[in-house]
């Protein structure tokens, strides 16, 4: 006959000092571009330069999920930076916060560490049906 208040035996978890994990800073860099670009009225990541290098990557197939994405990282803390280029009409206040909020959940979820600042800077707005200016950074793709 067992008594409740006999003690039961219980395995115990490993402890978390038996070993040490290291995350690269792209991998940070790029947990927060898939957040950011999830985030509805965000068109694209990165300036001019970095988005015609995009476009020609993408076109043999080697997207760069952190363009536009720059991070520091500390023992525990991460600080983002990000630039990229809003939807027309969307409140471009609006998607910063939306994408502040995406970032700092993935990185705290996925990554496992403390967000301590996300800087957001909006470089441009795409206008649907205004796609020469897409064509300008795209067109170099296309001629390779």
């Amino acid at each position: 006959m067992v008594d409740a208040t006999t003690p039961k035996t219980v395995a115990a978890p490993i402890a978390p000092s038996t070993g040490k994990t290291t995350i690269d800073d792209g991998v940070i860099a790029k947990v927060a571009g898939i957040a950011t670009r999830e985030v509805p009225g965000v068109f694209a990541l990165g300036g001019g330069v970095s988005r015609a290098i995009g476009a020609i990557r993408d076109a043999v197939n080697q997207t760069d999920r952190s363009q536009g994405v720059s991070v520091e990282v500390g023992e525990r803390q991460v600080a983002v930076d990000i630039t990229l280029v809003a939807e027309y009409p969307v409140s471009l206040q609006k998607v910063a916060d939306d994408v502040r909020v995406a970032v700092y959940t993935a990185i705290e979820d996925i990554v496992g560490m403390d967000v301590t600042e996300v800087n957001v800077t909006i470089n441009d707005v795409h206008i649907p049906g205004d796609d020469n200016a897409d064509d300008e950074t795209t067109k170099v793709a296309r001629v390779q």
